[in-house]
């Protein structure tokens, strides 16, 4: 578990650096500036050494990053770049637009892969006009079998947007198996249109209506539907003690009075709500009983469960259930508790604009 953006790019760096057959990255967002052109000329270095070399970004979120020079130099060095699901005024009467690739992952040689929040970006440079602090994120180095699943996702994601084989860009990234490198049993578990069900949500609600003492949860973005608000109020009506960690303040206008639709009836079943002041908390984490985690791309909102194509791993592994709750602790220390009695003396515009959004709530 490593959760600190400098550090996590430089560990993505060093195994890119030490990369002899391929390099696969996907991510919703990738922002030039820092440490990220650090990550790019680390993967032109590769590609001109003979790695293949493959880069997957959302056309909507990597807007920056293909304005820029990069997508032109990492072409020429014979890294493969495409944009993801591409969006324009034309492509609105054909295509649905609304649907965004929103998973982060990297795999190096089949052998090490990174999930978790982080964009490829360096927060330092990132929306620094946005007021709401630098973005806090979290990612897993993962050794095992599980990067295999993690290349295969890649692989089914780069087919569905270029067209080429499957069958062919599964076999360019079938390496030998790995041995279990630790302890922990790992679930890749892909969501979005297109799968069939809901297996990531009815995976979150099991996890939750499992839970007996513990159940802290971290999400930037809280627009919940009912089933999970009903999975929440119930874990504090039976005694567990339910944490919700959310950034104080968040990038979007209409998210943030969206979310606290929901406070009041949470509050009052007795979940605590923890308002994060350290910038904004872009961790997604879920840790049941510090026993079971859920830990990726997903946010605790009706677009990530419906709209955007996501990656949750389930861990089961009291371990690693431990560090991500330690982790999650550091963010309690660093917010501030809602308390009832506060939240009830908000300004009744606030209330308003609230209860308006809450109903536009399955459009945001």
């Amino acid at each position: 578990l490593l959760a600190d953006a400098e550090r996590i790019l430089r560990a993505i760096i060093s195994d890119i650096e030490r990369a002899g057959q391929f390099c696969l990255l996907e991510f919703y967002i990738w922002n030039p500036g820092g440490t990220a052109d650090d990550v790019a000329e680390a993967l032109v270095r590769a590609a001109q050494r003979g790695v293949r070399c493959q880069v997957l970004v959302d056309a909507v979120g990597g807007k920056a990053f293909f304005r820029s020079s990069w997508p032109r130099r990492m072409r020429a060095a014979n890294v493969e770049v495409r944009a993801a699901l591409p969006a324009g005024v034309i492509r609105t009467l054909f295509r649905r637009i609304d649907l965004r690739l929103h998973r982060k992952l990297v795999v190096v040689d089949g052998h090490v892969a990174y999930t978790g929040s982080l964009n490829l970006v360096d927060p330092r440079y990132f929306k620094q006009g946005a007021g709401v602090g630098q973005w806090v994120d979290a990612m897993a180095r993962i050794e095992g079998p599980a990067v295999e699943a993690l290349a295969g996702l890649f692989a089914w994601d780069w087919a569905l947007e270029t067209g080429a084989p499957l069958e062919r860009l599964i076999d360019e990234v079938d390496v030998p198996l790995d041995t279990a490198a630790g302890r922990a049993s790992v679930q890749m578990v892909p969501s979005g249109p297109g799968y069939e069900g809901s297996a990531v949500v009815q995976l979150l609600l099991s996890a939750i209506y499992g839970a007996r003492e513990e159940l802290t949860l971290t999400t930037p973005y809280f627009v919940p539907d009912e089933p999970l608000v009903a999975a929440l109020r119930s874990a504090a009506q039976r005694g567990v003690r339910v944490r919700l960690i959310v950034p104080a303040q968040v990038d979007s206008f209409l998210v943030r009075y969206a979310s606290r639709a929901f406070f009041t009836d949470l509050l009052e079943a007795g979940v605590e709500i923890l308002l994060f002041n350290g910038g904004l908390l872009h961790t997604k984490s879920v840790v049941v009983d510090r026993e079971l985690a859920l830990f990726g791309t997903l946010n605790l909102d009706i677009r990530s469960f419906l709209l955007n194509f996501e990656v949750t791993l389930i861990v089961y592994d009291p371990g690693f259930a431990r560090d991500l709750a330690t982790l999650q602790m550091s963010y309690a220390g660093m917010s501030e508790p809602l308390a009832v009695a506060d939240w009830e003396r908000r300004p009744q515009f606030q209330r308003l604009t609230e209860n308006l959004l809450q109903i536009m709530s399955p459009l945001l």
